[in-house]
């Protein structure tokens, strides 16, 4: 190769034979991706090492090439960990960075790397790689919110709180099994960081621009140095579609809706009419105005960063939806909201366990909304039925008319007379009272899946079992 064709090479045009003239500053601009997709370098370089390996087992390159090829990626690896590399917008992205350099260090045989691959396999195999360590990840950061969510529960398995149907108090039930119920989605949310993780574990690399190649390259070797189960079975598939991407969007629009509908709570619970939490100097702000004020900012922001999380997956949806196979170029969008969505997760789930570590609940509090509200109503009506006989419908209709005479009275259900009580329903006798105790009314909730202290410390001691292992 001659010098000029070297530094033609290095510049801008490692894809240029076929042009007389380079390109515009503002296509320069908007074709360039190197400065989101250069979170990509350690993928890139790993699925090179791979892609070179082959070509020397398959004696497509020489061992003396494939040496050279394998020591000069590692020194790119070094210089970009150390800070020391220097990313070219000319150079469009991270493959052609790469690869400039390479062709820097060891010369010619620099070019022989790119035989038998494009840069739409390879995009599409460093995506891959990346989004599978991001899941990697964002299952082990889940797991330990787990871990601190059963450990909070563990403390409250007894803590009475109200239980709410549309923000109303519905029914008593215990701190430890609320708490619970986010270690259940969260659960379901790791089970979908399982299941994309599986479906997208097959290797692009190989499949060429959209055709596969001439070259006797072994895919399967490819596949297995990179740790996919195998490789993808059709080429124009391969390079054409970012489905695992939408599904790792996908999950994470779910998870955070989970996250925030938690993070709500907080908020909720966090006010003076509430009084059910102190939030952490830690996870707070202040007010610039008003001297009193705790904010429960880190929650709010959770809560707000889940429409992010929902935006990035429309965006990409859009981008998808008219494409034709194979490849285009509105392709290279997908990595901006798949790395900021990445991002805000790493973020939001850490706020959240930080939280959760440092925040302390107001038992007092808890149990007085939860009286104050007869929210044993429903165990009025259970005891008609069960001792009286009474059908269902009727007993609402007499529970809700002595909820209204307690209201009248400007006291709770339990507080009523037994002549109170009797007034509207002469059978009743005073073996009521004791299922109108609110703690015997907890306990009495010990179907499967209930709240009653017992089945709520079983189901702590299960999910440590199902979920951390």
């Amino acid at each position: 190769m001659s010098d000029a064709t070297k530094k033609e090479m290095s510049s801008s045009a490692i894809w240029g034979g076929r042009f007389d003239g380079g390109p515009s500053e503002i296509m320069e601009r908007i074709n360039a991706s190197i400065d989101f997709d250069k979170r990509m370098y350690a993928q890139d370089i790993a699925a090179s090492q791979a892609h070179a390996a082959m070509l020397v087992a398959q004696d497509i390159i020489s061992a003396e090439d494939g040496a050279r090829i394998s020591d000069g990626l590692e020194q790119i690896l070094a210089e970009i960990t150390a800070g020391e590399f220097e990313f070219k917008t000319a150079l469009e992205d991270i493959h052609m960075n790469i690869e400039a350099r390479l062709t820097e260090i060891i010369g010619d045989a620099a070019g022989r790397l790119h035989t038998a691959r494009s840069r739409n396999d390879q995009v599409a195999t460093d995506f891959k790689l990346w989004v599978r360590d991001e899941l990697d990840g964002l299952d082990a950061a889940l797991k330990s919110f787990q871990a601190m969510l059963i450990a909070r529960a563990e403390e409250h398995v007894q803590t009475i709180m109200p239980g709410y149907t549309h923000l109303q108090t519905a029914q008593p039930v215990t701190l430890g099994h609320h708490l619970l119920a986010y270690v259940e989605m969260i659960g379901r949310d790791r089970s979908r960081v399982v299941d994309c993780r599986t479906r997208m574990n097959e290797n692009p690399l190989g499949s060429g621009a959209l055709a596969g190649t001439s070259f006797p390259i072994d895919r399967h070797a490819t596949a297995a140095a990179l740790g996919f189960d195998g490789p993808t079975t059709n080429s124009l598939d391969a390079v054409s579609d970012r489905d695992f991407a939408l599904e790792y969007m996908s999950l994470a629009a779910i998870l955070s809706v989970h996250l925030s509908r938690l993070a709500e709570e907080i908020v909720v619970w966090a006010s003076a009419s509430f009084g059910f939490v102190n939030l952490p100097d830690s996870f707070s702000t202040g007010s610039s105005m008003l001297p009193q004020k705790r904010n429960p900012d880190a929650a709010e922001l959770v809560r707000a960063k889940s429409g992010r999380v929902i935006g990035n997956l429309n965006s990409l949806l859009i981008v998808m939806k008219g494409l034709p196979l194979a490849y285009s170029k509105d392709m290279q969008e997908d990595k901006e909201p798949v790395f900021e969505t990445a991002d805000t997760l790493a973020l939001t789930v850490a706020a959240m366990t930080g939280m959760f570590e440092e925040i302390t609940f107001n038992a007092d509090r808890m149990l007085a909304a939860a009286k104050a509200a007869n929210s044993n109503a429903i165990d009025l009506a259970d005891w008609l039925v069960r001792v009286l006989g009474k059908p269902f419908r009727e007993a609402h209709h007499i529970s809700g008319a002595m909820v209204k005479l307690a209201e009248g009275k400007n006291c709770t259900l339990e507080e009523l007379s037994l002549g109170d009580m009797q007034s509207i329903e002469p059978a009743i006798t005073e073996d009521v009272l004791a299922q109108l105790d609110i703690e015997q009314a907890l306990n009495a909730r010990s179907s499967f899946g209930g709240t009653a202290p017992e089945n709520v410390k079983d189901a702590c001691a299960q999910a440590r079992l199902k979920y951390l292992g």
